[in-house]
């Protein structure tokens, strides 16, 4: 009798950038609608720089966040994530430094991305094929790129 088991070795190997990207984003957006909820809104920056709001704080009781340059990073419980705030306040950015940070995070899940130049070979490969592009020309942020809006 064959055993179809899958084991944790072979999802992680099934595991891709645009899993990683996306893992990220969710995170980034679970994030966001924390602050929105504590801070009336999902970029805190401008609450921040007005001294509204100080640079680090709690979010809920288990929850905080840290506010730094243009991003900030919200520790969940078990968890942290790191990301910039885009072009017109958009949280849907990333780039190969906090995928990489976010992936060593969670090396379990995503062990191959623990690598640093595997993340920026296939960043760059994603690139080149279109599957990400940049945000805009006024930041480093990149934004992935759905397939139904390129035709790939």
């Amino acid at each position: 009798m064959t055993d179809w088991s899958i084991t944790e070795e072979d999802e992680q190997k099934d595991k891709s950038l645009e899993d990683l990207i996306n893992d990220f984003l969710s995170k980034v957006d679970s994030a966001t609608s924390l602050l929105e909820k504590r801070f009336g809104t999902r970029n805190t920056l401008r609450l921040w720089r007005s001294n509204q709001i100080q640079r680090c704080g709690d979010i809920t009781d288990n929850t905080q966040y840290e506010l730094h340059g243009v991003g900030c990073i919200v520790h969940f419980p078990s968890e942290s994530v790191d990301f910039d705030y885009g072009s017109d306040n958009r949280i849907d950015g990333f780039d190969i430094w906090r995928l990489y940070i976010y992936a060593s995070d969670r090396p379990s899940e995503y062990k191959k991305y623990c690598d640093k130049e595997t993340v920026e070979k296939e960043f760059q490969e994603y690139v080149v094929s279109g599957r990400i592009e940049k945000m805009s020309t006024s930041d480093n942020l990149y934004i992935l790129v759905k397939p139904e809006l390129t035709g790939k």
